[in-house]
């Protein structure tokens, strides 16, 4: 019985990695060791657990930014985006790579959704990059690696999830990880500028007319302020104390409904697949939540907690030691798991741990955003990965796919380390905004 959490968690792993539906697989296994450990009297805790969590407040803001995603999604301001800066940076080598990046970054500030944002620039960028003359790993790496910057570019869901689990403000780790999110765009844009320079063949201009400038820069600035519109009003809303993140998810939803209206796009069918697109994503997710939410009372009821204390105070080298293990184990974890599965699965039972050794919570959870976006790019389970080879035109090889993403892991960990090793980087524009 001692040992009864280690088996727990030892068995969710064992059938996660033999295939089994993740929500189903951790509330059945908390069920049949709640039994175990409480006997029947666990099903009077349950519910009232369950129910603490769904009536939460703060992740009614989950299902408001999706639908605010998939509404730009579908309403075709991501097409405009990557067409017009495709025929502004194009012109120069790894201009379409560039163009893409820039893109990805408006998209994820903007929307937030990882599969939609690939999946559009993968069927839009991708064939006129390969007609170029780009090399397949240069232009699917980038197209994959640019896909995730939503992760850590506000507002992000999974800012709101770690907000919630950790129990730090929401709006503070918006503010936190805006200027990581900003350095690793650079570094992207860096690695790509460079990359052309050195190989001029691997990444050339794209064969393209040349547009008269004063037409082109009016393109650009329709295009440009839709999105930027919608940053300004949900980010802006948070950061001057305005809205809540979720009151500020609400505005980010029916802004995103009146662009749509603007763009001519919207009517009762595409509305219809955005709530659709809604829901299944939204069930899902709270879906994971519930059984995360039970597998967490009864690892933590069975002692699961003593146990990973003292496998972490045996770790050498104080608290560098510590944390250096941790986000080891949660990288490797997202080789095989979702982001979302390791947020309700392994942060609750890490973070209150690593806060007792005196980390900073927002800082803490920032570091955690950008490990947790490598798990996108890392296979053989990187769903930006999939995304991209479901729309990938015939020839390019999953291989390349693979030879892509190596370099941009390589700078999120750059990002990462960097952030570790300076904190002022995340911490220190919360504290100029919210003194």
């Amino acid at each position: 019985m001692e040992y009864l959490a280690a088996w727990l968690f030892l068995t969710m792993t064992v059938l996660l990695l033999v295939g089994f539906p993740v929500a189903f697989t951790l509330l059945g296994v908390s069920l049949v060791f709640g039994l175990i450990g409480f006997g029947w009297d666990f099903f009077n805790l349950l519910p009232l657990r369950i129910w603490g969590v769904m009536s939460n407040f703060t992740l009614t803001a989950v299902p408001l930014f999706i639908f605010m995603g998939m509404t730009m999604e579908r309403s075709g301001i991501a097409t405009r985006l990557i067409t017009t800066m495709g025929r502004l940076f194009g012109r120069m080598p790894g201009g379409m790579a560039v163009a893409v990046i820039v893109v990805g970054a408006l998209l994820g500030a903007s929307t937030g959704i990882v599969g939609a944002t690939v999946v559009t620039m993968g069927l839009l960028a991708l064939p006129p990059m390969l007609k170029a003359g780009y090399r397949h790993p240069l232009a699917t790496g980038t197209i994959a690696a640019s896909g995730t910057l939503g992760q850590i570019i506000p507002p992000s869901i999974v800012l709101v999830l770690l907000g919630d689990i950790i129990g730090v403000p929401v709006g503070d780790l918006f503010l936190g990880a805006v200027v990581p999110g900003l350095v690793l765009v650079a570094l992207y844009v860096l690695f790509v500028l460079i990359y052309a320079r050195i190989n001029p063949k691997a990444a050339p201009p794209l064969d393209q007319q040349r547009d008269n400038d004063e037409s082109l820069l009016g393109e650009v600035f329709s295009a440009l302020v839709p999105p930027l519109l919608l940053i300004v009003a949900v980010l802006g809303s948070i950061f001057a104390g305005v809205a809540s993140p979720t009151e500020a998810a609400g505005v980010g939803a029916i802004g995103a409904l009146i662009l749509s209206i603007q763009s001519g796009r919207f009517n009762p069918t595409m509305l219809k697949q955005v709530m659709d697109s809604t829901l299944r994503l939204t069930s899902m997710i709270f879906t994971i939540l519930v059984g995360a939410t039970a597998f967490g009372l009864v690892f933590r009821g069975l002692g699961g907690d003593e146990l990973v204390r003292h496998f972490i105070a045996a770790i050498p080298y104080g608290d560098l030691g510590v944390l250096i293990t941790v986000m080891g184990i949660i990288f490797i974890i997202g080789f095989f798991l979702d982001f979302v599965e390791i947020t309700f699965i392994h942060i609750p039972v890490l973070a209150p741990i690593m806060i007792e050794y005196g980390f900073d919570p927002t800082w803490l959870a920032v570091i955690f955003a950008l490990n947790l976006q490598t798990s996108f790019l890392t296979p053989p389970f990187g769903f930006s990965l999939f995304y991209l080879k479901g729309v990938c035109p015939d020839g390019v090889k999953t291989l390349s796919i693979y030879r892509g993403i190596i370099p941009f892991v390589l700078m999120q960990l750059a990002v990462l380390t960097l952030t570790v090793l300076y904190p002022p980087l995340v911490t220190w524009l919360p504290r100029v905004l919210n003194p």
